[in-house]
């Protein structure tokens, strides 16, 4: 029995000359479709976002700035 299997949903998206450049390289030495490259890479930034959405304070990681320990401001230790 042949069976068919197709893809139900076929976005088009705009991409920079750059971007589209990359992944035809990528694709030609992998000989991986640019195609399967994008859905690949899309998953795994779900899931890594999936990851991130289980623990919220993740998002801030790397974003904030300053001493690390509050009290060695000026106006702030315990003296």
């Amino acid at each position: 029995m042949l069976q068919v299997w197709q893809m139900g949903n076929a976005p088009t998206i705009r991409l920079p000359e750059e971007l589209l450049a990359w992944l035809e390289d990528v694709s030609r030495r992998t000989g991986i479709p640019v195609g399967r490259l994008v859905r690949e890479h899309l998953e795994t930034a779900r899931a890594s976002k999936s990851a991130k959405a289980d623990r919220p304070s993740v998002r801030h990681a790397g974003t904030m700035s300053g001493p690390p320990d509050l009290s060695s401001r000026k106006g702030y230790s315990r003296r």
